[in-house]
């Protein structure tokens, strides 16, 4: 039974550290795919995700896309400065999931209210990930400036700084940092760029239920790709948090 004083992830990934520590896990081996262990601890695959990526950044695992996810060592006895290291660090999937449910909503209402100012800002960033990604420039994330700057359109201060937050929370989470480094790849860019340009074009027609599904589209692919690095025994596994789409009575709550 998992403690209710501790986060799921937090849980299970101490749990499995134990197991390694005990040599049911071997330097060198392979844990089980994430699909068994979201089974046998009754979770979803994005808890046992962040589990695993607790782990990884203790030193613990190797999390190979394509692979599977491999011991690297034995932890040692007492790893308390490395609990408490996490204790405070919300899981990545959870604040994904936050944004999706604020930020579809958001840009539901930016179809709206966005100014033509707005939208020229957000073309000319889109614009400079072009030339970012064909120069392989990292130096920029126009993604995030992409997201705050469309918060801003909403013309609510609130809004604005809710997103703010929540990135000032991602850019200080390890977590989420060590997920993010398995997809900033050009492709992947590429594939960003194409669902901000989806959502620049709903903006642009002041498409409201467009702008909403394409921003819920667009961090449900980040979602899924951030799963699939991982999982590769179960390409069709659907342990996710929330379905694709949900249906408020065919409107936006």
């Amino acid at each position: 039974m998992l403690s209710p004083e501790k986060k799921q992830y937090q849980e299970i990934g101490e749990d499995l550290r134990a197991q390694i520590m005990q040599g049911l896990y071997p330097v060198g081996s392979r844990l089980p795919p994430e699909r068994n262990i979201a089974e046998t601890y009754g979770v979803s695959r994005t808890i046992v995700r962040e589990a695993l990526l607790m782990l990884e950044l203790q030193g613990t695992v190797d999390i190979r896309q394509g692979s599977g996810v491999y011991v690297t060592r034995v932890p040692a006895e007492n790893e308390a400065e490395e609990e408490a290291f996490f204790s405070s660090d919300i899981g990545p999937f959870e604040m994904l999931q936050a944004r999706q449910l604020l930020e579809s909503n958001i840009a539901a209402f930016a179809a709206k209210m966005a100014t033509k100012a707005d939208i020229d800002n957000l073309k000319r960033i889109l614009e400079q990930e072009q030339r970012a990604i064909a120069m392989n420039d990292l130096s920029q994330d126009n993604c995030k400036m992409f997201h705050l700057v469309l918060a801003g359109a909403s013309q609510n201060q609130m809004l604005l700084a809710t997103v703010e937050s929540i990135w000032r929370h991602l850019d200080s989470s390890p977590m989420w940092q060590q997920l993010r480094a398995h997809i900033d790849t050009r492709s992947y860019r590429l594939k960003w760029l194409g669902d901000l340009q989806t959502i620049l074009a709903a903006l642009r027609r002041r498409d409201v239920m467009g702008s909403w599904q394409a921003m819920w589209q667009h961090l449900e692919n980040v979602k899924n790709s951030l799963l699939e690095q991982s999982d590769s025994d179960a390409p069709d596994f659907d342990g996710y948090l929330f379905e694709s789409v949900p249906i408020f009575q065919g409107k936006l709550m």
